[in-house]
């Protein structure tokens, strides 16, 4: 298709468009009482309108029901949980009892590698990306100290080559095979947090498992966003945050997903509490754990009701609309968004840099060259939601549940006026 700069096609797009309607299925902040256009996705999604029912429905039961909502309520509190391991597993590519909902998405890594870190005097190193989201960071860090060792030593960095912006699969490869009997985890954000990059998950799965490791991924910028296919690329664990392109709200519980290889076994080494054990015999109170035979084994608590009733309403709207149309009109709003940008380019003297290779999700990140913050702050002024990141670059992150062909043509518009200094 060739792309036009101009409103009238951008709308023409938005009426082509078969999820355009979804687009009133969410709440949109306003500044100046206008909709703002919403580039920040990939770091809290908007909120479906059906969620407050679904809070609501919780609140009810719990006014009326008390204690008893653990049973009888319309949704049940004690297997709330299990309504969304069906329509996740479509999400990630995986079995439905693969998936599970609990805890955080740090909480959960950590829990995972109780499971899958289990360092040897010989295998014990960790791979990871150069640079990994903070948290991730911190957490591999613990883990080590935790086993007696020095992360300096144990956790291994593959870096960007020297003025690239991304990764590239052979390096990785390279370092697995460099690390060889000596790795014992290999742990990426399968979706780079800075750069959108998505990396080569299936590849890379295989060299790690082929070299005797764990594979797991950090899917936060991920679920939701890209087409995942866990339990065909053999992945032994991953983990992802619900708050992004998932629609869940703000800290809301994360999912989990453990191969089924994994599953109905007593010999797994994990942190165990009381609701993984079988359901059938939890309430007996037995002494001895019994797991149960899904990714609920690493369950510990029951799960928080009014954290994972938000996240079943947004599954509906998965369900309603499917991975493969929202891949396609991601696509093609992604795209579009990247022909503005350069047009918007040719009229300016600013040069902007996109860094996210063509390996990619929702996110465009870019370089706005010899801009600074001042341009960030005129367009949060302007009702564009954006995020910048240190030095000079934003990220934008168009979802294709909610943002239009309409929105990349004004914030175009926006943008070109920002640059030029214009009010």
């Amino acid at each position: 298709m060739q792309f036009q700069n101009t409103l009238a096609f951008a709308q023409s797009l938005d009426r082509e468009d078969p999820l355009a309607k979804y687009r009133d299925a969410f709440y949109f902040p306003k500044v100046n009482g206008k909709e703002v256009i919403y580039f920040t996705g990939n770091s809290l999604g908007l909120q479906p309108k059906r969620s407050a029912n679904f809070v609501d429905e919780v609140m009810k039961d719990w006014k009326e029901l008390a204690v008893e909502g653990h049973f009888y309520a319309e949704k049940p509190w004690w297997d709330y949980h299990e309504r969304l391991a069906a329509p996740l597993a479509k999400v990630v590519g995986a079995k439905t009892e693969e998936v599970s909902v609990m805890n955080t998405l740090t909480v959960n890594l950590h829990l995972l590698l109780v499971s899958f870190y289990r360092p040897t005097k010989k295998r014990y190193k960790i791979l990871c990306e150069e640079k990994a989201f903070p948290s991730d960071q911190y957490m591999f860090q613990s883990q080590v100290k935790v086993h007696g060792l020095d992360p300096s030593t144990t956790i291994v960095e593959v870096k960007k080559r020297e003025g690239e912006h991304h990764w590239r699969t052979e390096d990785v490869l390279a370092k697995i095979d460099e690390i060889g009997d000596e790795l014992a985890l290999v742990l990426i954000g399968g979706v780079n947090y800075y750069n959108g990059q998505v990396f080569d998950m299936e590849t890379i799965t295989k060299a790690g498992k082929e070299a005797g490791a764990y594979v797991g991924w950090d899917l936060a910028h991920g679920a939701g966003n890209i087409e995942l296919k866990l339990n065909a690329w053999g992945v032994d664990f991953a983990a992802w945050c619900s708050y992004k392109y998932m629609n869940s709200g703000p800290g809301n519980a994360s999912g989990i997903y453990v191969n089924e290889q994994y599953l109905d076994r007593n010999d797994i080494p994990r942190f165990e509490g009381w609701w993984g054990t079988k359901k059938e015999t939890r309430f007996l109170m037995k002494p001895e754990f019994e797991p149960m035979e899904n990714a609920d084994a690493w369950q510990i608590s029951n799960a928080s009701i009014l954290s994972v009733a938000p996240y079943l309403a947004s599954l509906e709207l998965f369900e309603e609309v499917g991975m493969t149309a929202l891949i396609e009109k991601r696509n093609r709003i992604v795209s579009y968004l990247e022909f503005v940008l350069g047009e918007i380019d040719k009229e300016v003297e600013s040069t902007f840099e996109i860094i996210t290779p063509k390996d990619r999700g929702c996110q465009l990140s870019v370089f706005l060259h010899g801009e600074g913050r001042p341009l960030f702050d005129y367009l949060m002024k302007n009702g564009v939601i954006t995020d910048w990141r240190e030095p000079n670059v934003i990220r934008l992150a168009p979802a294709p549940f909610y943002c239009s062909y309409e929105d990349m043509y004004r914030f175009g518009q926006i943008l070109k006026k920002g640059i030029l200094g214009h009010d």
